[in-house]
């Protein structure tokens, strides 16, 4: 029999762990071999798009992806040129994909030349209908317009007036979303006694609606675009004494808030976390040649006395902000 040496034992032993190492190394790909997505929002800073971003990355967790979110601070009437910038930043660093939430249709040309590298571009919230993106993520802001209009309107007899508020009048999601408000409230012998657009949101709305109630003083409801808004038009009909029923469109806290104190009855809420989380996971499956589906409507809830705490914990607990019972 032949006995080996304490050096060939050694040196064997030695082979064994590096190879184990090598094998349990290549199980986690390198930074560099992870797929590259950039996300673009529209603003970094407010609540609802804080949901899409964590949603966004959950996902890059969830699938091994190395992602970036970019999004601009709050300046009203400034998006527009922040996101062209953003884009372009973006598409330096060549990226395997592109999620964005487009402000307007001036995205289109930098969004070409995404194209004419092979990148996809996939739109999550706001669908401009672009013939070259690869799909879209987001809420039907058309049915979400009816819906919120008919929530109103629930509170309201034919014959009422009812304010509208908007933001910019060329943003295709304020486009949808009112004229889905208009045909539900056509349908019900509503009138619309006011239309105001131009609104950044809080401040901008609550001073917009203490105008429109010096103005036009027999209003009966207020239909607003976004939630900002509608705090904003709850917070001046609240000072001048007067108690109009608002309805907005989006289900953040402070709207949930005021559902489960019985200050509304009930709201209107998309899934803002589902859209970041599955714009991602439909990027990974574009980057892969893997089939998209052309549209992924990711629903709108009504949120009520009934199920509202449901809703506030999970937003509590995605936005690290917990709410009592």
């Amino acid at each position: 029999m032949v006995k080996k040496s304490p050096h060939f034992l050694l040196i064997c032993s030695g082979l064994f762990a590096l190879i184990i190492l090598i094998g349990f190394v290549s199980m986690f790909p390198k930074e560099e071999d992870k797929p590259k997505v950039a996300v673009v929002l529209k603003i970094g800073s407010a609540e609802y798009w804080k949901m899409v971003e964590i949603g966004a990355r959950k996902a890059f967790q969830d699938f091994g992806i190395d992602g970036e979110i970019i999004a601009a601070p709050f300046k009203y009437n400034e998006h527009e040129k922040q996101q062209l910038n953003m884009l372009k930043q973006a598409l330096d660093k060549n990226p395997d994909a592109l999620i964005v939430a487009p402000n307007e249709s001036s995205a289109i040309p930098i969004l070409e030349e995404y194209t004419k590298k092979n990148i996809p571009v996939l739109m999550v919230d706001t669908d401009i209908g672009w013939s070259k993106q690869t799909t879209f993520i987001g809420t039907d802001n058309y049915v979400l317009g009816k819906k919120s209009a008919e929530l109103l309107i629930s509170k309201l007899q034919s014959g009422d007036k009812v304010v509208i508020l908007g933001g910019n009048e060329y943003d295709p999601v304020m486009i949808a979303r009112i004229k889905g408000a208009k045909e539900s409230f056509k349908a019900a012998g509503i009138e619309v006694a006011v239309e105001q657009h131009d609104i950044g949101g809080f401040d901008s709305s609550k001073s917009a609606v203490e105008v429109i109630l010096k103005t036009t003083p027999d209003i009966d409801g207020v239909f607003a675009s976004n939630d900002e808004m509608a705090l904003g038009a709850l917070k001046a009909i609240e000072e001048k004494g007067m108690q109009i029923p608002v309805m907005g469109t989006d289900g953040i806290m402070d709207i949930l808030k005021l559902v489960k104190k019985g200050e509304m009855d009930a709201a209107i809420a998309q899934n803002t976390y589902d859209m970041g989380y599955i714009s991602v996971e439909q990027a990974l499956k574009a980057i892969e040649n893997k089939a998209v589906e052309k549209k992924v409507d990711v629903g709108i809830d009504i949120i009520t006395k009934e199920n509202v705490q449901e809703r506030m914990d999970f937003w509590g607990k995605t936005l690290n902000k917990p709410q009592p019972k």
